[in-house]
C-alpha cells in the first residue's frame, strides 16, 4: 500500500517538498509493519529502502568484532532511520530492531537518490535532515561525556514531558528499563542506582510508571539539552 501526500507530510523532511515531487516519491514508496522484535535491517549490509517511523518504537544498535553489542539510539516517530546511509549510498553501521509493533514508510534508496539529484529543494531538504540527526548524534556524545548516569536519566525522564513548563509529571516508561540503561550507556544496575539518586530530586517510580514531583529541582540537577538549545526549544519533543 502505498502512503499517500498525507502520510509523507508527516515526514518533517518532506513536509514542505512540491505535490509533483511528493507524488513521484509516493509511487516507490510503500507503507510496512514489522512485528516485535524483527529486524529491520542488519550493520554492514547496503541500504535498499531509507525507513521513516510512523508508528512504534524502533532501537539501533552497533556491534564489534569480537560480537560486543551497544544500543546507539531508540528511534521514535516521526523519525528517519539512518539517512545518512542512504544518501551516500554506504553500508549501514548499525542494525535496526523493532521495539514494539511498528509502522513505517518504505521509500526505495535508489530512486530517491536519483529524484533528489534532479529536484534541489528535495536535496536539500533531506541535507537538512542528515545534519539534525547528525546533531541529535553530538548532543549523545556529549551526554555520554559531560553527564553522569543519573544526570543522563534526569534529562531523558524530562525529555518525556508533553509540557515542559508543567511543575510536576507523571507518565510511563516508553520501554522496558534494560533497554533504557543501555540506551542511557549504563548497565541496567547502574540505572537502579541513578534512579535511587534522583530520588532526592523528586522522582518517584512504580515498574514502568513515573512520577516528577518537583520539575525544577530535578531540572536544576539535570541541565538537559533544551535548556540551552534553541532548535530543542523550537521543536519541543
Amino acid at each position: 500500500m502505498r502512503p499517500g501526500a498525507k502520510q509523507l507530510r508527516r515526514v518533517p523532511a518532506l513536509a514542505k517538498v512540491a505535490n509533483a515531487v511528493l507524488e513521484e516519491i509516493d509511487m516507490f514508496s510503500r507503507v510496512v509493519r514489522f512485528p516485535r522484535n524483527a529486524e529491520l535491517f542488519r550493520q554492514g549490509t547496503m541500504p535498499v529502502v531509507l525507513y521513516f517511523l510512523l508508528d512504534g518504537l524502533v532501537a539501533l544498535s552497533s556491534s564489534m568484532p569480537d560480537g560486543s553489542a551497544a544500543v546507539v539510539d531508540v528511534i521514535r516517530p516521526v523519525g528517519d532511520l539512518l539517512l545518512a546511509s542512504i544518501f551516500a549510498a554506504l553500508p549501514y553501521l548499525q542494525t535496526a530492531h523493532a521495539v514494539s509493533e511498528t509502522e513505517l514508510i518504505a521509500v526505495e534508496a535508489p530512486k530517491l537518490r536519483t529524484l533528489a539529484e534532479r529536484e534541489p529543494a528535495l536535496g536539500g531538504a533531506l541535507l537538512r535532515a542528515v545534519s539534525r540527526d547528525s546533531r541529535g548524534m553530538v548532543r549523545h556524545v556529549r551526554d555520554l561525556k559531560l553527564r553522569t548516569s543519573a544526570q543522563r536519566l534526569g534529562a531523558y525522564l524530562l525529555d518525556q514531558m508533553e509540557d515542559r513548563e508543567a511543575p510536576r509529571a507523571e507518565f510511563r516508561l516508553p520501554f522496558e528499563k534494560g533497554l533504557l540503561a543501555a540506551r542511557l550507556g549504563c548497565r541496567q544496575e547502574n540505572l537502579s542506582r541513578a534512579f535511587a539518586t534522583l530520588r532526592g530530586f523528586g522522582v518517584e517510580t512504580h515498574g514502568g510508571q513515573v512520577i516528577l514531583h518537583d520539575v525544577a529541582k530535578l531540572t536544576a540537577y539535570a541541565v538537559p539539552d533544551y535548556l540551552g538549545d534553541p532548535e530543542l526549544v523550537r521543536r519541543g519533543r
